[in-house]
């Protein structure tokens, strides 16, 4: 692979002329950056990376943080040989079922049978993860990482392995020796499986817990762009490593700058991996101006974009050094002058997909990029060994290019496997007494006033606690007025009057993504996200990013340090008819519920009372996201202090019951506006004398039967499950927010069959209603109720409604003066 074939465009430069002549003149008399510069022969080396990494160790040295500009030079060079190295190792990796460190060729029996891998992304990535290593070396500081593009991890794994920065799962699998490094190229993509289901390989295809220092999977592309300006606390640095395809994902990242702040976030070091393609085509940039077009797109957005050649380490290295540099001087130039917001650095690394081995730059290069399988395609073996031999470093040069990196004692920094993003100490919060509401047997108050008033207590409980609230739209109508007056919409430039401040704690957008994004970035702070339930399932592909790979860090033994998340799901189906079906969905919680109950908290508050007790549980928990789906309009306060956490400690509560015998009938609610149904049903119930139970349950999934170990961890008990629901007692109904299909799924316990149980809920009718409406489109008032009662218990409807009543759940009369009272303008 010569140069000639990988050439990329040179970045804009007035001055090219006068950058040659300057790295000729470093070169002539300078003889440690002479030797450096002209000392790869595969890595990319152009006059003005030469001329900007020189000035930079200049720039070093003067300060003091490199003892003389020779050290320097060898941990650069050290850095090309590491990177050439882990790009020999990614080759093998994909195609490779043996390795030989003293670099002879493979035979046809050395190969995978069907090999597999993401190597282009991969291949370009390794110049940046090792760029990053070098910039830590060579400044002194361990800095956080962060990659978007997680199907890359083969450059990651292949670094880590070859610098001694491995996870222990790996370490005690993998060593840089033929066996070893045949053992790390066979659990690549290996797909063997364990006897408890898990997979017997720590390499995963994206990054996984067993990846050292990786913070997320990077699967769903695109959502590294939304967190990486919300991670870091101040005194933290933070390197995010992007693509231009992921670019294409969500939308957001280019808002970057208006939520960055100084005051209260780390520096970020944004870095786009521009190689050009996607999976099997161009990407949409490539085809709409390129590089060009985004330079113009990153200063439209609040960026000032970065050039660097994503080919060398060098590059990268003095493109975080830069990207730092720059923003620590506009923040001081911010306090000077008072702007609003700095603009941010955003480096642009530009490279050819798969660069430095065959196949480069061809649609080919993303997965497979060699014309043929080498186990039996001679030509391709060809290929393979021909490419593998250009990128192959001596052992013994590989070894003192890692010691020299490897320079974490002076001064002691940490090995980046335990950077600070991923070693925060477990966050303990303070937690104020809960405003309980006393009921007096006929107060009706909105729940989402009493989360509201306990969330601005909790935030004032907790001022270390970086608060964050991810809010699409209407703070106000959702009720959470204490909370926006305390933390204010941030913004860059507050509107008089209004309830905003350049350092606001609420991050406000008509984008779901993005806000959910900046709640999950914000690992170690006090956080919540409300959003209109039908929303909400905009921002369900980072919520379950978040947990599949917090679930994962738990599996390893790493317990997540982090506070539950409160996803707070309100002007919800049930109360949102005026706003047409669009506004009218429970597609969110009933995906929740598909996810592992343990860490996936769905929960029912339905008064004031259980709706603090579940956001104080939210918030002493670690690591879950608690789904709560909470109305805003004023129901009746249904449940005492005692009541709302004797809820919550089972996941369900007896709310009323006749007597000791086991009861004919039990009715289930789950959710507020379908227990005042239920509430009404017995009422009727108890004027015709039948023994029955009301069961409030607010949290399901901890009826499941458990799918493993960690998720029975919280299902409720048989001796809970036994108390609340009697086998002698099978007539149940189950009325619910939800549809009534996952719920019947999810909580097989408690179903007693078809001929004894009933399940009502949202039937994917509504429109323009009111409450009463949509209970009557969907079958679930009270009348309903009774309907099935008579069906599970083999009586008749007539023996609890009347004739019109009955007529009205028939469909042969409108509900209107019969089962509710008629709708009044």
């Amino acid at each position: 692979m010569t140069r000639k074939e990988t050439k990329i465009p040179a970045p804009p430069s007035p001055e090219r002329p006068q950058i040659a002549d300057r790295a000729a003149l470093y070169r002539a008399n300078e003889p440690a950056f002479a030797d450096w510069a002209t000392s790869s022969d595969v890595l990319a080396r152009d006059e003005r990376t030469q001329v900007l990494v020189h000035d930079m160790v200049d720039v070093l040295h003067r300060r003091g943080q490199i003892k003389d500009k020779i050290e320097a030079y060898r941990l650069l060079g050290a850095a090309d040989r590491i990177a050439q190295a882990a790009m020999w190792l990614v080759v093998h990796m994909t195609y490779a079922r043996t390795v030989r460190i003293n670099g002879t060729p493979l035979e046809a029996g050395d190969f995978k049978t069907s090999p597999d891998g993401h190597t282009g992304g991969s291949l370009n990535m390794v110049p940046a993860y090792v760029g990053y290593l070098l910039a830590n070396a060579l400044g002194g500081v361990t800095r956080s990482w962060l990659m978007g593009q997680g199907h890359c991890v083969a450059a990651i794994d292949a670094v880590n392995l070859i610098v001694d920065n491995m996870s222990s799962e790996q370490t005690e699998r993998y060593s840089f020796s033929d066996p070893g490094l045949t053992r790390f190229v066979r659990d690549f993509y290996s797909y063997e499986i364990a006897a408890d289901g898990r997979p017997v390989s720590p390499l995963g295809s994206h990054v996984n817990a067993h990846t050292a220092g990786g913070l997320i999977e990077g699967g769903y592309l695109g959502f590294a762009g939304l967190l990486y300006e919300h991670m870091p606390r101040p005194g933290e640095r933070l390197v995010a490593f992007l693509s231009d395809g992921a670019f294409e994902e969500q939308r957001g990242s280019d808002w970057a700058p208006r939520w960055w702040r100084a005051e209260d976030t780390g520096l970020v070091a944004p870095i786009m991996i521009a190689n050009g393609r996607r999976i099997d085509q161009r990407t949409t940039m490539a085809q709409s101006g390129g590089i060009d077009w985004f330079r113009r797109h990153l200063r439209l957005n609040g960026f000032d974009p970065v050039d660097l050649d994503g080919r060398d380490p060098a590059a990268f290295a003095w493109a975080i050094f830069e990207i730092e540099e720059h923003l620590e001087a506009a923040v001081t130039a911010q306090e000077t002058d008072g702007a609003a917001s700095v603009r941010l650095q955003y480096g642009i690394a530009e490279t050819v997909k798969g660069f430095g081995f065959p196949g480069a730059g061809t649609n080919r290069a993303h997965n497979l990029p060699l014309t043929g399988n080498p186990r039996t395609d001679e030509a391709a073996r060809c290929q393979f060994n021909e490419g593998v031999a250009n990128l192959w470093v001596p052992p013994e040069h590989l070894s003192a290019a890692v010691l020299a990196l490897n320079n974490h004692d002076k001064p002691k920094r940490p090995k980046e496997r335990a950077h600070s993003l991923i070693s925060r100490p477990s966050v303990t919060p303070s937690l104020p007494e809960p405003p309980w509401h006393a009921s007096d047997g006929s107060a009706q108050v909105s729940p989402m006033e009493g989360l509201d008033e306990y969330f601005a207590a909790l935030i004032l409980a907790n001022p270390d606690l970086r608060p964050r609230v991810g809010n699409p739209d209407e703070m106000r109508s959702n009720r959470m007025n204490a909370t926006l007056d305390l933390l204010k919409h941030r913004v860059t430039a507050p509107e008089p009057g209004m309830p905003e401040s350049q350092t606001g704690g609420v991050i406000t957008a008509l984008n779901e993504e993005a806000v959910v994004c900046s709640v999950l970035g914000n690992k170690g702070g006090l956080n919540l996200a409300v959003t209109y339930e039908a929303f909400a399932t905009k921002m369900l592909g980072a919520l379950r990013q978040d947990l599949i790979f917090t679930r994962q860090l738990i599996a390893v033994g790493r317990q997540p340090y982090w506070l539950g998340l409160p996803f707070v799901l309100t002007s919800h189906t049930w109360e949102n008819g005026k706003n047409e079906l669009s506004h009218q969905d429970t597609t969110a919680v009933e995906t929740m519920w598909g996810e592992m109950s343990d860490l996936s908290r769905v929960v029912f508050p339905v008064d004031w009372n259980s709706a603090i007790a579940c956001l104080r549980d939210a918030v002493r928990s670690h690591g879950a996201v608690w789904t709560m789906v909470v109305p805003k309009r004023d129901v009746p306060l249904a449940l005492s202090s005692e009541q709302a956490d004797r809820a919550l400690s089972d996941g369900a509560i007896c709310l009323r019951e006749d007597g000791e015998d086991p009861p004919e009938i039990i009715l289930v609610a789950i959710g507020a506006y379908q227990l005042v149904e239920v509430l009404k049903a017995s009422d009727r119930l108890t004027e015709k004398s039948v023994l029955h139970r009301v069961i409030l349950l607010v949290e399901p999934g901890r009826f499941r039967t458990p799918r493993d170990a960690q998720e029975a961890t919280i299902a409720a008990s048989e001796e809970i499950v036994g108390n609340l629901f009697p086998e002698a007692s099978r007539a149940r109904v189950f009325v619910s927010h939800t549809r009534p299909e996952p719920l019947c799924g999810l909580i097989r316990r408690l179903d007693t069959g078809s001929t004894t149980s009933r399940f009502l809920g949202f039937c994917g009718r509504g429109g323009t209603l009111d409450t009463n409406g949509m209970l009557f489109a969907n079958r679930s008032t009270w009348a309903h109720v009774l309907a099935a009662v008579a069906e599970v218990t083999g009586r008749q409807a007539l023996d609890f409604l009347t004739t019109r009543e009955l007529d009205v759940v028939q469909g042969k009369r409108a509900p209107a003066g019969v089962i509710f009272d008629r709708n009044v303008p």
